[in-house]
């Protein structure tokens, strides 16, 4: 296993614990397929970052399905504002386990209410023709960036390096797409692991970037509706990936946003989609 330097510490990194974000899916087996976590976290706000919750919710779906078979897509919708602090149930029903492919449907709760659903399928590896289209967007490579400073009361667990592309509002907030990102931690080779850190940053500052251009940026409320995730190859997340979201479509008070991430080769690891709630200021 390959080694980092901690630039905070300069000590070596890959060793002893494991690194804080992996705890985020040390999830407690309960009766039946039920796991539970005290939810921690968020970006500033008094929720959940809702790609915490996906990612909990695609572990939880994990542990349930046999190893080998990896998560191919997920589609999830964001029921009701999780609370930090608070433990959260996540409930698993099996769908279906085929020949080839595993179904799972998974409840996210807090205080008995749902705020989370999502239907998870799962593969096992199959042969078949490699094929992408078009190149990763145009960034310089993340070697010739440097990290951008971002304020205190972004919360994402320690761990993520991020290098922006374009330069960041005066506030340093929202994180402009593209960027690039990876964890500074050697994570291992556990895929389900990636595939769920992967669903973790599918849902940075997405909502920002389904905003059509020229819209006001005054909103009353802004938030992730539904999303979509397609995992087209196993992929690592402590190695550099691009995330790149732009707006698809605006109409009334819902936009749609369209995403991808690649790897520095340009390899086409994941695809996303996500319905957000923009809606405007002094409206209904």
């Amino acid at each position: 296993m390959s080694h980092r330097t901690d630039p905070e510490t300069g000590g070596e990194k890959g060793a002893g614990s494991p690194p804080e974000i992996v705890r985020l899916f040390d999830l407690e087996a309960l009766d039946g397929d039920a796991f539970q976590i005290t939810a921690t976290g968020g970006i500033g706000r008094e929720r959940l970052f809702g790609g915490q919750v996906a990612a909990q919710s695609l572990r939880a779906a994990c542990l349930t399905v046999g190893a080998g078979r990896l998560p191919h897509s997920l589609h999830a919708y964001f029921i009701r504002p999780g609370t930090p602090g608070e433990p959260l149930r996540l409930d698993v029903a099996r769908t279906r386990d085929g020949r080839a492919f595993s179904t799972r449907h998974v409840t996210a709760a807090q205080g008995g209410k749902p705020i989370f659903e999502m239907i998870a399928s799962f593969h096992d590896p199959e042969p078949g023709f490699d094929w992408q289209a078009g190149p990763r967007p145009d960034a310089p490579p993340p070697g010739r960036l440097e990290p951008p400073e971002f304020p205190a009361f972004i919360r994402h667990p320690p761990g993520f390096e991020f290098r922006v592309v374009k330069p960041p509002r005066p506030n340093g907030f929202p994180i402009p797409h593209p960027f690039w990102i990876r964890c500074r931690e050697p994570l291992g080779d556990d895929l389900t692991l990636h595939a769920c850190l992967i669903t973790y940053l599918s849902d940075m500052a997405v909502v920002s970037s389904s905003r059509a251009p020229g819209s006001p940026r005054e909103l009353a409320a802004a938030v992730s509706l539904d999303h979509a995730l397609w995992f087209h190859r196993p992929a690592r997340v402590d190695e550099w990936l691009l995330f790149s979201a732009d707006p698809a479509s605006n109409f009334g008070a819902r936009a749609l946003a369209r995403g991808t991430l690649h790897t520095e080769d340009g390899v086409l690891v994941a695809s996303l989609a996500q319905e957000a709630l923009l809606r405007p200021a002094g409206g209904s």
